[in-house]
Parts: structure tokens; C-alpha cells; sequence
């Protein structure tokens, strides 16, 4: 909160979450703190929601293991 609240109307601040932003109210649990930093945070906030695909991770792996089988 104190972050959010000295950023607040100064600076930009950036949010990076694999968390959809209608779960991060229930996420943060205190209800008043959770209204408090997200009013700051969302006020102005520009999203930018990205597709799902697979993770990296899962598509590195089955790389790598064509290239074993090669």
C-alpha cells in the first residue's frame, strides 16, 4: 500500500502477474487494503492481457526431444 501510494500520480508503475486481475482482490485478502491498492493501481491503468499458449517450457522439451530422437 505504501508503495502504491507514494507511486500514485508521480510515476509509472508496472504490474506483471500470471494471476488474472479479477482474482488479485480475493488474492489480496484484507478487503480495505485490497480496495485501497487496487483503486491506485487501476485508476489509470493501461492492460495489455496476452494470449495463452503453451509455456516455453513445455515447447523447449519437446524440442529437445525431437532432437534426441534425431
Amino acid at each position: 500500500m505504501e508503495i502504491m501510494d507514494d507511486r500514485y500520480s508521480h510515476c509509472s508503475t508496472l504490474m506483471v502477474s500470471q494471476l488474472p486481475t479479477e482474482q488479485w482482490h480475493q488474492t489480496i485478502g484484507d478487503n480495505t487494503l485490497a480496495d485501497a491498492i487496487l483503486d491506485r493501481l487501476m485508476h489509470n491503468a493501461h492492460r495489455i492481457n496476452l494470449l495463452k499458449t503453451d509455456s516455453m517450457r513445455k515447447k523447449m522439451n519437446t524440442l529437445t526431444q525431437v532432437e534426441q530422437l534425431e
